[in-house]
């Protein structure tokens, strides 16, 4: 009995500071993590910003402008935003609603030799009513951050030095795993046997992907936001915990998840930092 009361005294300020840091100390965390991914294509760096959700806990302007001063600094060849900008969900949205007008611009001070680009992510859809009633064109968010310098990519691709980079529209663009994605109309684009380096928000079209594709490049799960020994209780994916984070080989095909930035739904993070992850190709 004293040796079961002592392991519960020792247990108790654990237990007391996890939420403390899952609220207040991890969110506010900037991890780096890094990736090699061979390929025939130009050896390159590629940075990933993935779910910003400008507004939600922990993302101030200030936060997102340091972000970018931190990505900036890694010098990669290429950036890649993938999608999940603003954030209005009003359970996490303490740090206020920022328009897109706010940020982008922060976003456009983003530097690579071989550009920035960026996708559309299942919120850019859905925060944006008259995108959504109309299924098309551009929403509220790519539309600024094309203002701000930054190119977008839906269903799009771009001829790059030695490669081509693709860029696939949200697969929840209409609703939960109903979007407006068209990847064979991509891989139309794109010259047969080139290296293609694809841009998806959500992961999950990786289980049927293409050969063609030698890497996606994901965002959209937050890592699941609490990650315990590789595991999270809750992925928003139809895979679950297979394509949750990091670099994922499947049938000699690469897919890397980012844990992403910022916020969704719960307003914690725990064994899921906020991440710029770094893919080295080549």
């Amino acid at each position: 009995m004293a040796r079961m009361l002592r392991r519960a005294a020792l247990a108790l300020p654990l237990a007391a500071t996890l939420p403390v840091y899952a609220l207040g100390v991890e969110p506010l965390r900037l991890t780096t993590p890094r990736y090699a991914v061979p390929w025939s294509g130009p050896r390159l760096r590629v940075a990933l910003l993935a779910d910003l959700h400008a507004g939600a806990p922990c993302m101030t302007a200030a936060r997102v402008q340091g972000i970018v001063e931190a990505t900036n600094a890694l010098r990669p060849d290429l950036t890649l935003l993938l999608g999940d900008y603003g954030q209005t969900s009003r359970r996490v949205a303490w740090a206020g609603t920022y328009q897109p007008a706010e940020i982008a611009p922060l976003l456009g001070r983003l530097t690579a030799p071989l550009g920035v680009f960026a996708v559309a992510g299942n919120h850019d859809w859905w925060d944006d009513r008259a995108a959504m009633r109309r299924r098309g064109g551009r929403p509220e968010w790519l539309r600024a951050l094309a203002a701000a310098g930054i190119a977008p990519l839906q269903n799009e691709v771009a001829a790059l030095p030695g490669f081509w980079l693709g860029g696939l529209d949200s697969q929840w663009a209409w609703s939960h795993r109903s979007g407006a994605d068209d990847l064979p109309g991509l891989l139309a684009r794109v010259p047969e046997g080139a290296p293609l380096l694809l841009a998806a928000h959500e992961p999950d079209i990786f289980a049927g992907g293409s050969p063609r594709v030698a890497l996606q490049v994901s965002g959209h799960t937050h890592g699941g936001q609490v990650r315990l020994a590789g595991w999270s209780p809750r992925v928003p994916s139809a895979h679950g915990n297979r394509y949750a984070h990091g670099h994922i080989v499947e049938d000699g095909r690469h897919l890397v998840v980012s844990a992403g930035l910022g916020l969704s739904e719960l307003p914690v993070r725990l064994g899921a930092p906020p991440e710029v992850p770094v893919v080295t190709l080549g």
